[in-house]
């Protein structure tokens, strides 16, 4: 089918022109669907790069940013993410999910193929795509080089102006003995050392991105007994290479202390595992907790630990079900972990897609505040009725509250544990995006999207009746009763299933509220399944993950590959409705 228009709201990275499929016949274009708050959005940037260097003269790539949080749909935050995730391609500000519709596109990322004659060739749900996108590519380029269709020459993007100042969107911040700070300067892939005032640069770390660190964040102080052992001081998230580093603040020195640099792509046992052989996953934020350091591991929503002593990791909390759900860990939900802070026996969590305040406490999890996916907003008020929208960081006060960064507010929100309520303390702040509760009781303000650290004025609440908002995602409408779930899977060019190991594929389907579905929840090896909804629960979500196990065809030693997704799919029920539901795992058909 010919490939629909690029119609949205503006463009950025292209010095101002609005591009059309016109301008860019002849190339190969791969459009990317996604959205800032996105994890898994943020690694298939990081995946298409070596694509756009490789196929640089041919291919052409296009985010499209298809907005979920109401934040995401202002053009100035959407700037900013552009520039914060290192985007080096044209992006098209698809703010009232036109393209998205007009491409069927039905998960956050979502991959679609343009050839250079102007026709839709493939599309792919999720991350993990690169090697089937080369593969495709290489077919495309051989095909329309000798038809004499494909142009090869620069590419549309035009880069924006080098920043300037001390930091660059800083992600988290930590204090040190001496009564400095130490800053996560993200997008400068650094670590900096600020005197008290959180202004001045003692010294940086890094500051080239892989070398060590790529958009680090969370950064945890060890106990002094544990650090002496372990031989360094402090351990950092290097979230896009997916490890941890340690410092040592005496010598300069940095660590590599776990993480293989490959980012995770299958379950991990309930064993310890050694710790640099282990396949991490965007590691956003630390804490010591529970006598280990715990991870926030927010590309594949759990909670993980990691003991420095061993140098051990594994599993403390969560499935990989992208949702909100209580109870005994680690069998719970999680939705993108990006905040951790220690209050006495709670382990408080701010649990971004979810737009909640969590806390682990006895083994158990729970919801101070927030009600799942697609509810956010800026309400203030009794927990079981106030709202977050995103909110990446969470300090304990010594009063027994809360403080979190409700980042997509631009606020500082504080929760009261006694009295089960949620007030506003600060607001018009630039993505806040951690916060630190110093020795001396000041609280500082991780203020990224202004590049600086900002000291809040004591005393100052607030009371806030914001909006309400639920993602504007058009839902799919299916018919109560009886309906089929089909997930197309199509190998990518050169790879078949791979059976060896006994079935190659895997579905777990679950619902919330958990009523919708009567029948089919559950997990099974095969991709089809018939579903049964509730006639009497006329909305909610439908959690469903599929994987598939591929490997190389015709090579000795060909390598191994599993592809999944996980979709959270919002549905309406409607009796005039179809009964299947198609989701496409990989597709190489548009």
């Amino acid at each position: 089918m010919r490939a629909p228009e690029l119609k949205g709201r503006g463009w950025l990275n292209t010095g101002g022109k609005a591009l059309t499929l016109a301008d860019l016949r002849g190339k190969i274009l791969l459009l990317d669907f996604w959205t800032f708050c996105c994890i898994n959005c943020l690694h298939v940037l990081d995946e298409l790069r070596p694509l756009e260097e490789k196929y640089g003269d041919a291919l052409v790539v296009i985010g499209v940013h298809s907005p979920k949080f109401e934040h995401e749909r202002d053009p100035q935050a959407l700037a900013a993410a552009v520039e914060r995730y290192g985007v080096h391609h044209p992006v098209v500000d698809d703010g009232d999910m036109h393209i998205w519709q007009q491409y069927a596109a039905k998960a956050w990322p979502t991959l679609a193929v343009v050839d250079p004659t102007g026709y839709l060739v493939a599309s792919m749900a999720g991350e993990g795509h690169a090697e089937g996108l080369s593969r495709l590519i290489d077919e495309l380029v051989a095909k329309h080089e000798a038809d004499g269709t494909l142009h090869r020459g620069d590419g549309p993007y035009v880069p924006p102006p080098a920043p300037a100042g001390l930091l660059h969107f800083p992600g988290k911040a930590i204090e040190l003995p001496s009564g400095n700070l130490l800053v996560s300067d993200s997008a400068r892939h650094s670590i900096v050392e600020l005197s008290p005032d959180a202004e001045t640069l003692v010294r940086r770390f890094g500051g080239v991105r892989n070398e060590p660190f790529s958009e680090p964040q969370g950064l945890l102080l060890l106990p002094s007994e544990v650090s002496s052992i372990a031989g360094y001081d402090v351990v950092i998230a290097d979230t896009v290479n997916h490890r941890l580093r340690g410092l040592s603040l005496t010598t300069g020195e940095i660590t590599l202390v776990a993480g293989s640099g490959r980012p995770w792509r299958s379950t991990v046992d309930d064993h310890a595992h050694d710790a640099l052989a282990a396949d991490l996953s965007s590691p956003w934020d630390l804490a010591w907790f529970d006598g280990k350091v715990i991870i926030a591991m927010a590309g594949i929503h759990q909670l993980w630990w990691f003991d420095p002593i061993q140098r051990t990791v594994g599993v403390y909390a969560g499935t990989t079900v992208e949702a909100l759900r209580d109870g005994p860990l680690p069998d719970v939900w999680m939705a993108q972990p990006s905040g951790l802070a220690v209050q006495g026996d709670r382990l408080w969590i701010a649990d971004s897609e979810t737009s909640a305040l969590r806390y682990v406490e006895g083994g158990v999890l729970h919801t101070a505040v927030g009600q799942g996916l697609f509810d956010f907003g800026h309400v203030d008020g009794p927990a079981d009725q106030a709202l977050f929208q995103h909110p990446l960081g969470v300090a304990g006060l010594p009063d027994g509250s809360v403080l979190v960064a409700d980042t997509y507010n631009g606020a500082v929100r504080r929760f009261d544990p006694a009295a089960a309520q949620v007030s506003t303390v600060d607001s018009g702040l630039a993505e806040p995006s951690d916060i630190l509760v110093t020795a001396a009781g000041e609280v500082l303000v991780v203020e990224s999207a202004a590049h600086r650290l900002t000291r809040l004025a004591p005393g100052v609440v607030k009371t806030v009746a914001g909006e309400r908002h639920k993602t504007e995602r058009p839902p799919s409408h299916l018919a109560p009763g009886e309906v089929t779930l089909d997930v197309i899977f199509t190998p990518a060019p050169g790879q078949k299933l791979d059976s060896q190991f006994g079935s190659p594929l895997r579905l777990t389907v679950s619902a919330s509220p958990a009523e919708l579905l009567l029948d089919g929840e559950g997990t099974t090896t095969e991709l089809s399944r018939k579903l049964v909804l509730n006639p009497a629960v006329p909305k909610g979500v439908l959690q469903v993950v599929a994987q598939a196990a591929t490997c190389d065809v015709d090579a000795e030693f060909g390598a191994c590959h599993l592809t999944r997704q996980d979709w959270g799919v919002p549905i309406v029920l409607d009796t005039a409705a179809p009964d299947r539901l198609p989701l496409i795992l990989r597709g190489m058909d548009a």
